[in-house]
């Protein structure tokens, strides 16, 4: 460098001594930049470690005013930026720290997340889309998919927005803002369904049936039955409409309309002999009419269609207690409330059985479980109902 500048000072006339001269200012003004980037990179990482972001985005500043191409300065400024609510001064940070290293995963999910809320939206949804399938921290990937069910729901990709929580609820099952977002994502699909299904065969059996489930859904047991009625007439074999026919009627108070039940669980037997609901239910009629034997044909000829089948492993147990053997009921229904700890009915029947075989601190146990959970089931049931007469009262043509 320095034969260099001595030819181009000889070239220009100028003396060696100013050539000295300016090689050594250059070398002076090097040592004093990085000694000024090394100060504001100490004092970054000083005011980073003490938690204040406000003293060191600043220093941050200067040093990728001084050295564009560091890449930790950029991707520290661009996420305080960003948690700042400073979405388009984080944007060019963080593009920055991705432009040199493409599998900065969270940075990338913030960049999505930062272009989203700067009306971005198709570059937001991909550098979403594409950090996070890498993201493993749960907080955050958490809320990258949900700020990616975000966007798909605000365009209808629906079922990708199902997906996604899916995903979610498995990380965290009981997350009160995640199930809400999977009601709504699925009540959203629903009417979406329902909608496509009145517009495409608004005289169809099927259309009944849709409408019979929402009914039913919001506790309008009446409307239920009719719609179900309906569809039967139109389309005799329209599967499973015996077996959802015989459980609205069989949930009635009305006692004429138990025995039409009982028919219509025969007939669903009989038109789907692989069915182990309807199976089971029959089993449920035998024994309230004190036919245990029958009963207990009926719930094993479900379980052999479905090993795992709760409502049949619940009656068989309830069966075999009943003649006597309350140690074989005993693992039936440990194993349902070990796949179900919410079954209310397992754990009475198990409360049952505990009794028996002269268990009492068990058999409290799962009374108080029992109760627990049955007053939950009537928590829901009644807002259910709420909604329902809400329902009504905002559209008194229903």
């Amino acid at each position: 460098m320095i034969q260099g500048v001595m030819r181009l000072a000889k070239y220009y006339g100028l003396t060696a001594a100013l050539c000295i001269a300016t090689v050594s200012c250059v070398g002076q003004t090097i040592s004093s930049q990085q000694s000024e980037l090394a100060r504001h990179e100490r004092l970054a990482q000083q005011y980073l470690s003490q938690r204040e972001p406000a003293k060191a985005i600043p220093e941050l500043q200067a040093v990728v005013a001084l050295d564009p191409k560091n890449m930790d300065a950029r991707a520290n400024l661009g996420v305080l930026l960003f948690f700042r609510g400073e979405y388009d001064k984080a944007l060019p940070e963080l593009r920055a720290a991705i432009a040199m290293k493409p599998d900065l995963w969270k940075i990338r999910s913030l960049l999505g997340m930062a272009e989203r809320r700067t009306a971005d939206e198709q570059q937001g949804r991909s550098d979403l889309e594409a950090a996070y399938p890498h993201i493993d921290e749960e907080k955050l990937k958490i809320e990258v998919g949900l700020d990616l069910i975000e966007g798909y729901a605000a365009t209808d990709d629906l079922n990708k927005a199902a997906d996604v929580i899916a995903a979610l609820l498995k990380l965290r099952p009981t997350d009160p803002s995640l199930l809400y977002t999977s009601y709504r994502i699925h009540s959203s699909l629903m009417a979406e369904s329902l909608l496509s299904l009145s517009l495409v065969a608004p005289d169809s059996a099927q259309l009944h049936q849709a409408i019979a489930h929402e009914l039913q859904r919001t506790q309008d047991l009446a409307g239920t039955i009719r719609n179900l009625r309906k569809a039967l007439a139109l389309d005799p074999n329209l599967p499973g409409i015996h077996f959802e026919l015989a459980e609205a009627l069989h949930a009635s108070d009305d006692q004429r309309l138990h025995a039409e039940a009982e028919e219509q669980y025969k007939l669903a037997v009989e038109t789907n002999p692989s069915d182990p609901k309807a199976a089971s239910r029959m089993g449920d009629i035998e024994v309230e009419k004190g036919d245990l034997d029958a009963g207990e044909a009926y719930y094993r000829r479900a379980l052999k269609l479905e090993p795992n089948y709760a409502d049949a492993t619940i009656g068989l147990a309830n069966v075999l207690s009943e003649n006597g053997d309350p140690v074989a009921a005993q693992p039936l229904l440990e194993k349902v409330i070990a796949a179900d700890p919410t079954n209310d009915l397992a754990h009475f029947r198990l409360s049952a059985v505990y009794r028996k075989l002269h268990r009492t601190d068990d058999m409290q146990r799962e009374l108080d479980a029992y109760k627990k959970y049955k007053d939950m089931r009537e928590k829901l049931k009644t807002i259910y109902q709420k909604m329902s007469a809400d329902t009504a009262v905002k559209d008194p043509a229903k």
